[in-house]
């Protein structure tokens, strides 16, 4: 039995497929981990969907900024991007039980010394702080007011974590530290609009994991969401974005023993917007 963990998918089925033959995925056995953004961009969300879903307690996947994107365009609370390939989920006929699983999806998994996230952590957050301010986004998303949630998720502002926050400002800054950090001042203070490389982080501000003092230290992050970043392997660091959806590597790795697993993936004409293009505040970025 192991557990393996895998970048962003973002609609990339067959590539899914055959990342899943190389580490020759026992479904009796085996877990997956998944950092979120499962839709969008690929050419297969709806099929990635189904299959992740149909993996029942076999596969723990976290929200990501374009899971959101996706719940929020179904019910009428953002504007599709031209971009997007999510016309396929929206139109299935089982859209509705597969966008309540979506739904149903945790913000953060903590396992053993592993934190499984989207994006990252602000350096304030120990993990038990961040699993104590996913809940509350989860209730949200879970609860009877998810339409309302979701209307109000869009925008960068507030940009940093007060324990005085409250309401959506409260519940914005949690989800966009969880699904959109790059980078972020020492103090915590996040910046959206810069895509790139380490190099390019702007003046004051680190990526957001070589913060001194980051009071998750103590824990391995497995993330994805960053493409520019790459494949980064640390002590306490499994970044695992290859950008997959730019041709380059969809990767895995075995948390029992760190061992790599990549598989190339297919270049895609709909797929050729360049990832470091302008932000867009909101969970769709």
């Amino acid at each position: 039995m192991a557990t393996y963990a895998i970048g962003d998918v973002q609609g990339s089925f067959d590539e899914l497929q055959a990342l899943l033959g190389a580490f020759a995925f026992d479904r009796a056995q085996d877990r997956l981990w998944l950092v979120g953004d499962l839709v969008n961009r690929g050419p297969a969300s709806l099929a990635t969907l189904r299959f992740v879903r149909d993996l029942g307690d076999r596969a723990v996947s976290v929200l990501g900024n374009h899971d959101l994107h996706l719940l929020a365009l179904a019910q009428g609370s953002a504007k599709a991007r031209e971009d997007d390939t999510l016309g396929e989920v929206i139109a299935a006929p089982d859209r509705d039980g597969l966008l309540d699983w979506l739904r149903h999806r945790p913000m953060v998994h903590v396992a053993s010394n592993y934190v499984l996230v989207h994006a990252g952590l602000l350096p304030q957050w120990d993990v038990a702080t961040a699993k104590a301010l996913a809940r509350e986004v989860e209730a949200e998303l879970r609860g009877p007011r998810h339409r309302e949630f979701l209307a109000q998720l869009y925008g960068s502002l507030p940009d940093r974590w007060n324990d005085k926050l409250r309401g959506t400002e409260r519940l914005r800054v949690i989800v966009n530290a969880m699904t959109r950090l790059r980078f972020c001042t020492p103090e915590g203070v996040m910046e959206f609009r810069t895509k790139g490389e380490t190099a390019e982080a702007p003046a004051g501000y680190l990526p957001w994991f070589e913060v001194p003092g980051r009071k998750s230290v103590d824990h391995t992050l497995v993330c994805g969401h960053w493409s520019a970043l790459g494949l980064r392997i640390a002590t306490n660091l499994l970044a695992l974005d290859s950008g997959c959806v730019w041709g380059g590597k969809l990767s895995a790795v075995r948390l029992e023993d760190r061992r790599l697993y990549q598989v190339p993936c297919a270049k895609d004409a709909a797929r050729a917007t360049s990832p470091a293009g302008r932000a867009r505040p909101g969970p769709g970025r």
